[in-house]
């Protein structure tokens, strides 16, 4: 577990960890060198604070995995990808202020 309630998320970990989860889960596929990744860094961090125990948040390095972003067609980074039942159920692509995320996040909470 990352520090502030962020799991790291790996192509060997991804099933167990989102997948198999039995509440939603966020995922951020991000990249050291992706200014805009940098950017959305803080408000998931944020989120994962505010969704503790409600929503899981993992973030996946799209450099050192490259199976599970393939796996769900993730062609531009920053992508969050919300997960229930281990299904996709929503796709955020590029850049989001913290309410259209929070937005996306609180149709599937409680």
């Amino acid at each position: 577990m990352a520090a502030n309630g962020i799991i790291e998320v790996t192509d060997a970990s991804f099933d167990q960890e989102v997948l198999k989860s039995e509440q939603p889960v966020l995922v951020d596929f991000w990249a050291a060198w992706c200014q805009p990744c940098r950017a959305i860094a803080p408000i998931v961090d944020e989120l994962a604070q505010h969704y503790q125990g409600k929503v899981k948040i993992g973030k996946m390095d799209v450099d050192r995995n490259n199976a599970t972003p393939m796996r769900y067609k993730v062609t531009g980074i920053p992508t969050l990808l919300v997960f229930k039942g281990g299904q996709v159920v929503e796709q955020l692509v590029g850049y989001r202020p913290k309410d259209a995320i929070q937005q996306a996040l609180d149709k599937h909470v409680g």
